[in-house]
């Protein structure tokens, strides 16, 4: 059963969600960042059916997540690597094991990243790009940007 489409939603969550929401999705994404191309590696270490790994795996393709390289001939078989645009979403899995190590996790995080170059586990801490103040969602406004399409995108009473 196909969901609901979010193609002609003008809203940046909705059009990522479009590309990226189908569950399956962020953990493929998720064992390419930790170094996983292959499709049987994928398979395994998810444990998901072969038709639904090759239809996810068509469509992060479809979408410019990945790329698929021949890695062998006879028979033709391919690695999956991400692009740049499937290598920026890292930032998006990190705040979501961040909030599943908070809220899901009651025996600590099952696995916990650690910045190479100093050696310390890192988490998400957002900071405004302009003053380097950390960020709440209480310190944000919403204001129309230049891709929007209708001032109804913002909540009536911030308007």
């Amino acid at each position: 059963m196909r969901r609901t489409s979010f193609e002609d939603m003008n809203c940046s969550i909705a059009q990522c969600l479009e590309a990226v929401g189908e569950w399956w999705t962020l953990l493929i994404v998720r064992d390419a960042i930790f170094g996983i191309t292959r499709f049987d590696d994928f398979r395994t270490r998810l444990g998901i059916a072969r038709n639904v790994l090759t239809q996810r795996l068509e469509y992060l393709v479809e979408q410019g997540i990945m790329i698929r390289e021949p890695y062998q001939e006879n028979p033709v078989r391919y690695d999956y690597r991400l692009t740049d645009k499937g290598r920026s979403l890292w930032t998006v899995l990190a705040a979501m094991r961040q909030w599943g190590d908070t809220w899901a996790a009651p025996d600590g995080p099952p696995i916990e990243s650690v910045h190479k170059p100093c050696g310390h586990v890192m988490t998400v801490r957002p900071v405004c790009s302009e003053c380097g103040e950390h960020v709440h969602g209480r310190d944000l406004r919403p204001q129309l940007g230049p891709g929007a399409h209708s001032p109804d995108l913002l909540p009536s009473h911030t308007r």
